[in-house]
């Protein structure tokens, strides 16, 4: 998802538009739609949220972080 929808996102949510990253912004839109905030947080992609709607991209993140990790 680009960062232009998620801020559409954001405004439908009232999350105070700032200068955040794609994960932070994502992860406020999660708290404001009350899931869990931890996009991008899964370690060795272990998720058990298989109805989020960010799980793929989410996953994705995580593999890319722990790469940069290392």
């Amino acid at each position: 998802m680009n960062m232009k929808t998620l801020r559409q996102m954001a405004k439908t949510l009232n999350i105070p538009m700032t200068e955040l990253s794609k994960p932070d912004l994502i992860r406020k839109i999660q708290l404001a739609e009350g899931n869990f905030d931890c996009y991008g947080s899964a370690s060795n992609s272990d998720c058990d949220q298989l109805d989020c709607a960010w799980r793929g991209d989410c996953l994705s993140e995580s593999v890319a972080a722990s790469g940069q990790a290392q």
